[in-house]
């Protein structure tokens, strides 16, 4: 145990001493990995926030499936009921939805208006929903394929601008975070390169004593998990007064502002994801670019 500790407070101590010896380009490496993670982090949040809009305006939308002349719709309901990803299905007989037809048109006499047409000219009608968006376009296929319904009509147009500008999101965000996570890592390994060549005395003198490679490289290898670390933490304070500043300014908002404003909120699960990727990112570049630059001087 106290073999232990006395190597944690050697890795300690001489990773902070690195890290003095950094002097600003410390910064320069924090300030750019922060910008990194903090571009991740707003991608990743709005993946999660545009599928989530998906899935709400995806439920509001009603797949309306005409029936065959007849053909009643309570008596296809249970078949509709058991298509996969039907969550919801509301029969219109034909009565109800020409007394709706007529009532929007404003005819106030609807015995007459039925008389002059020789009949009610509609069919039965089932307004079903999905569960999500993805899911529209299937259960409409699938209920074209069910016996008895004559016509399928759904309006997906919004759903799938959304879904276009979140791939499209996805591909710039990936392309520009590629872009920043090679610069971040140049960064750091020019960093720990100089910080190494400022101690390469103390390097030489362990070498003559015996000390192995990973107890004389170990320490610089920490501090670019210390600048990852770091930059994570800046990041995640950053969106996270962002979040709260855009919900204290829905809050004063219109009702539709603050229907998309619960839509972009992150849920609880999200609230943990996001600082561990945040984290774990940040450390990975962090190391990366610390080994590199160790590497250099370890293979001499």
């Amino acid at each position: 145990m106290l073999k232990f500790f006395t190597q944690f407070d050697y890795l300690f101590r001489e990773t902070l001493l690195g890290l003095r010896r950094g002097g600003w380009m410390n910064w320069a490496a924090i300030s750019t990995i922060t910008v990194l993670l903090f571009l991740f982090g707003i991608s990743l949040q709005s993946t999660w926030q545009l599928e989530r809009l998906l899935n709400q305006f995806g439920s509001q939308l009603e797949v309306q499936a005409y029936l065959e002349t007849g053909f009643q719709s309570a008596d296809l309901k249970p078949v509709v009921e058991a298509i996969p990803d039907v969550v919801g299905v509301t029969p219109v007989s034909k009565e109800e939805a020409w007394a709706s037809l007529i009532k929007d048109l404003g005819v106030s006499n609807i015995e007459a208006a039925t008389t002059q047409l020789k009949g009610n000219p509609l069919v039965d009608e089932l307004k079903v929903k999905a569960r999500n968006a993805r899911a529209v376009p299937t259960v409409a296929s699938q209920l074209q394929q069910v016996k008895g319904i004559d016509e399928v009509r759904y309006i997906n147009e919004a759903v799938i601008r959304l879904a276009q500008i979140n791939a499209g999101l996805r591909w710039t965000s990936a392309f520009v975070i590629g872009i920043l996570t090679l610069t971040a890592t140049a960064v750091i390994t020019t960093t720990i390169r100089l910080i190494v060549l400022a101690r390469r005395r103390e390097i030489e003198v362990m070498q003559l004593v015996g000390a192995t490679q990973v107890w004389i490289y170990l320490p610089f290898i920490l501090q670019g998990a210390v600048f990852g670390i770091v930059g994570a933490t800046l990041a995640w304070g950053l969106l996270f007064a962002i979040q709260r500043f855009l919900a204290e300014l829905a809050a004063q908002q219109a009702d539709f502002v603050q229907f998309l404003a619960q839509g972009l909120s992150l849920t609880p699960q999200q609230l943990i994801i996001l600082p561990a990727a945040l984290v774990g990112l940040g450390t990975l570049v962090g190391l990366m670019g610390s080994l590199l630059a160790v590497r250099r001087f370890s293979l001499r």
